[in-house]
């Protein structure tokens, strides 16, 4: 089996050292993932009131939608083909967001036995997954689905405010709830990077809007992975990512594969007890 490490130094692992999930696990052996308590750099959720995500509000992508069309609009026609040539596996697992879903090459190994179907494009900020999020999630009959996008906030003097994004993501839940009621919705932490972390103040903010958003909506669930990637001086794990210091590298994917797959089974074993 392979085994989640919580520790903040875990030994390098590859996937040869790991030994996939098999199958049965799901039918009858409890599987909890113990998620790391919050800590320092987990800031302080909002207080104010949370938006009502309760319907998907197109009114709010108007000022997003012509850039999210000129630059993206390929890219999504080139999956909307894709579904349209393919048949979804069985209860897969959907994966939409930015380049560290698109770059996930192993996700299948690494998700196992989930089976998955992976939707992300390079460079995806909510501002444009917002405008796409009908075209991206509505093709698919997932058992659950799992958002990662890191672009919003990278240090830039265009960075999008927090409180901005969480509506956006409010809105993607609401279109994946409409679409697939009793199917939980998992927001991936943005991950501490070298590359960006002067602007780590910042992204710990929207983290922190990104878990209020799963303590208020139903059936949406936070993915720990900050404390994971961070060193003991809350540093970034250098080692973990590639030479531009923004992208996991082998040995990163199989630790957030890890917490990832151990979220799912948590949250699918709850939702079967329940």
């Amino acid at each position: 089996m392979r085994l989640r490490t919580t520790a903040p130094h875990p030994p390098h692992l590859t996937r040869s050292t790991l030994h996939p999930l098999t199958a049965w696990i799901l039918g009858g052996l409890t599987c909890v993932a113990i998620l790391p308590a919050a800590t320092a750099q987990d800031a302080s959720a909002p207080n104010s009131a949370a938006p009502d995500a309760s319907e998907a509000d197109p009114d709010l992508l108007a000022p997003y939608r012509d850039a999210a069309t000129k630059r993206w609009e390929k890219e999504i026609q080139k999956y909307e083909t894709l579904d349209a040539e393919t048949t979804d596996p069985a209860d897969g697992i959907l994966l939409i967001g930015s380049s560290s879903i698109r770059r996930w090459d192993s996700a299948a190994e690494d998700l196992a036995p989930f089976r998955v179907i992976p939707r992300g494009y390079g460079g995806a900020k909510f501002s444009d997954l917002a405008v796409f999020a009908e075209r991206l999630i509505t093709p698919h009959d997932f058992r659950a689905v799992v958002v990662f996008v890191a672009n919003d906030i990278s240090g830039r003097e265009n960075d999008a405010d927090p409180a901005e994004v969480e509506k956006l993501v409010r809105h993607v839940v609401a279109v994946a709830r409409e679409h697939r009621p009793d199917a939980p919705v998992l927001l991936v932490e943005i991950t501490p990077t070298r590359s960006r972390y002067d602007a780590w103040p910042q992204i710990r903010e929207l983290n922190a809007r990104l878990r209020e958003i799963c303590f208020t909506e139903p059936n949406v669930h936070f993915v720990s992975t900050a404390e994971t990637f961070m060193t003991h001086d809350n540093q970034p794990r250098e080692n973990l990512f590639v030479g531009d210091q923004l992208h996991l590298n082998e040995e990163g994917y199989v630790i957030w594969g890890d917490l990832i797959r151990n979220r799912l089974i948590e949250v699918l074993r709850e939702q079967t007890h329940d």
